[in-house]
């Protein structure tokens, strides 16, 4: 068994909630991290499911004419099959309607109430139906379209309160004794706001005259266990706190990791430390609170404009390898993520097509080209190789801490700026003439480091696209599992002779947006008002168009005057006199030029080598701030910002003529 442990967990979805990508985030987060703690040879164990009781849950069983339980398996149903879509690895699945986890909330309870810590009294004040929370007089003001509705209601009512005051200098002092315990700084410093007020007692029970959907309290019958009290000690009952067997408990616990939303700080990180505070368990290893989606033009989600499932539909459309890696891409954990089409699919197209697709395309033709389709000898001719290595081993020693660290968007940058470097490796050797010379030795080096580099890549983000780092492995001849992360990044693994058959692409470049799947209903046009109907048919009548040439379009001749020709990017460096330009220097087949581009705002310079472009090669010369600009290259702006347009065939060199 594995020294080191790992557990992680996410919140449990409550059930009257579509599936949506924030719930898709925080699971593929917590699949992502197993994983790699798995390939780091820890003992894992994942735990996800779903909260189940609560007045909202009740009342819409009631709606729809079902048992509550009913109700219940039908909605989970809808995360079950949505987690498996999405291959999530949890080690278990708690539902909070289980035995298992009633009979431990029931103990918890008890626990709780004998030391002294759950007392008897009356609540007076505003009740949010909604949100099934207790709210001040302060926020009830703040929420006055809410009380009109009746969503927020005066109530005053006998129930059970959890002494939060008793605890609230032990949980200031542990914050600030344990600086990690809530991530990131910015929620900790949140917390440690909130906990400057003194705080109310929080009320843990419910009268079951009004609401009978809960788990009722093992001291009082008449009164059922506040739905958030009760969902928060899942994280103890699925792995066997006071059970017959506390081996799991013992083992995994107080090593837990709580992935959550920010908007549900204030229960896991006041409400859950100090309950367990009150019947002697010690506080979880770490909270951390993510941000939230949005669209990409910085409105919040909603079904209306964005669609049923909240973008989900992009697994469906783009496979569900490029939805996993966009989610761990795009989101710092912490911060807030915009999110639309565009936007997903520039970043497939930048980092999977452009990069290690494209390392992949090129690799595998040249394979099958050059050394019959086989894994070549293991060579080592120069310190380029030597440079090549030592920059793969450099990123996949940062790559893992920062997965420790968990920043997996970081960590995948740390990878492709070796996948990157590799492209870069292959136009500085150019094996297409040493083949054509006859340097064998030159062309296998050259490709068996790339092979390498190819495989080592698919090892560090297999934890994300683990479906599409096996197509990988099989196209290259490598083990069809990665095995542990020590064995498996080190270089020199593929066995020369293997067959590496390529195969299809791995990631399509994407062109046309198709735009989401449901789209809301156009408004119906209203009719002129204040003009006659004579007035409004005369305004809607087009003149006459003249015969001939439309206008904007050029003839055959005038198109063939155009020159353009594919170019291998040398070097990219920013403008000394412009903020907005990048100067390059390109190859045309043997010829070198100088290029300058307003780009600087979409790539960076580091980015752009290596890369295969298209330019207009018959351009006149001319001289941007200083800079001899011998050439244009082509782009595509698109809504999302500004595309190069490049060239992934490897069989085609700098220089050709496109036609």
């Amino acid at each position: 068994m594995a020294d080191s442990v790992f557990y992680v967990t996410t919140p449990i979805y409550y059930v009257n909630d579509e599936p949506h990508i924030g719930h898709a985030y925080t699971s593929v987060l917590a699949d992502t991290l197993a994983r790699y703690h798995r390939l780091f040879g820890e003992d894992v164990f994942y735990l996800t499911g779903t909260d189940e009781h609560g007045l909202k849950v009740q009342q819409a069983a009631r709606a729809r004419g079902v048992e509550e339980q009913t109700h219940c398996d039908e909605m989970v149903a809808h995360f079950q099959e949505l987690w498996e879509k999405l291959a999530i690895t949890n080690d278990d699945f708690i539902r909070t309607t289980e035995a298992r986890h009633e009979r431990v909330v029931r103990e918890f309870l008890q626990r709780s109430f004998d030391n002294g810590d759950i007392y008897k009294g009356v609540y007076k004040g505003w009740y949010n139906v909604r949100e099934e929370v207790f709210v001040t007089e302060k926020e009830a003001k703040a929420m006055a379209d809410d009380v009109a509705a009746g969503r927020v209601i005066e109530l005053e009512e006998e129930n059970y309160f959890f002494r939060l005051s008793k605890y609230q200098p032990w949980l200031v002092d542990y914050i600030h004794e344990n600086p990690d315990f809530i991530a990131p700084e910015a929620r900790r410093n949140e917390i440690l706001g909130f906990l400057r007020e003194p705080l109310s007692d929080l009320c843990v029970s419910r009268p079951a005259a009004r609401l009978k959907w809960g788990v009722p309290l093992p001291f009082d019958d008449q009164y059922v266990t506040y739905v958030w009290f009760d969902a928060l000690i899942n994280y103890v009952s699925a792995i066997g706190w006071h059970t017959e067997d506390t081996s799991r408990f013992g083992r995994y616990w107080p090593s837990a990791l709580h992935l959550i939303g920010k908007d549900i700080i204030k229960p896991h990180c006041v409400y859950w430390p100090m309950m367990l505070k009150s019947v002697g368990i010690a506080p979880p290893r770490q909270i951390l609170a993510h941000g939230w989606w949005i669209a990409a033009d910085g409105a919040k989600l909603s079904k209306t404009l964005h669609g049923s499932g909240l973008f989900l539909w992009l697994a469906d459309r783009y496979g569900v390898d490029a939805f996993r890696y966009f989610l761990m891409r795009n989101m710092a954990a912490g911060q807030d993520a915009g999110v639309d089409e565009q936007t997903f699919v520039d970043r497939v197209n930048s980092d999977l097509a452009n990069d290690l697709g494209n390392l992949l395309s090129r690799t595998v033709k040249m394979v099958r080209q050059y050394v019959g389709g086989k894994v070549p000898e293991r060579r080592s001719l120069d310190e380029t190789d030597e440079g090549l290595r030592e920059k793969i081993e450099r990123s996949l020693v940062r790559a893992r801490e920062l997965i420790e660290r968990i920043e997996p968007h970081n960590a995948i940058e740390e990878i492709l700026s070796f996948v990157r470097a590799t492209n870069r490796y292959i136009v500085e050797r150019e094996p297409w003439k040493a083949y054509q010379k006859g340097e064998s030795e030159v062309v296998e080096a050259t490709l068996y480091h790339c092979l390498e580099s190819l495989r080592m890549a698919g090892v560090a983000l297999w934890p994300i696209m683990p479906a599409k780092c096996a197509e990988l492995f099989e196209q290259i001849g490598a083990p069809a599992a990665p095995g542990l992360w020590e064995e498996a990044t080190a270089f020199g693994v593929l066995q020369a002779g293997t067959p590496a058959p390529g195969g299809p692409s791995l990631f399509p470049r994407v062109g046309k947006l198709q735009g989401q799947p449901e789209t809301p209903k156009p408004r119906v046009a209203k009719p002129a008002v204040g003009k006659p109907a004579g007035a409004v048919a005369k305004a809607k009548e087009k003149a006459p168009e003249e015969p001939g040439v439309p206008e904007g379009l050029i003839t055959i001749d005038e198109f063939a005057n155009v020159q353009l020709r594919t170019a291998e990017i040398l070097e990219a460096r920013k403008h000394p006199n412009a903020d907005k330009l990048l100067v390059m220097r390109i190859a045309l087949g043997e010829e070198r030029r100088q290029i300058v581009a307003g780009i600087a705002a979409h790539y960076k310079p580091e980015d752009l080598v290596g890369k295969r472009i298209v330019v207009v090669a018959n351009l006149q010369p001319a001289t941007l701030r200083g800079e001899k600009s011998e050439g244009m290259l082509l782009a595509a702006h698109t809504p999302g910002g500004l595309t190069l347009i490049t060239t992934e065939d490897p069989t085609c060199p700098s220089g050709c003529k496109i036609s």
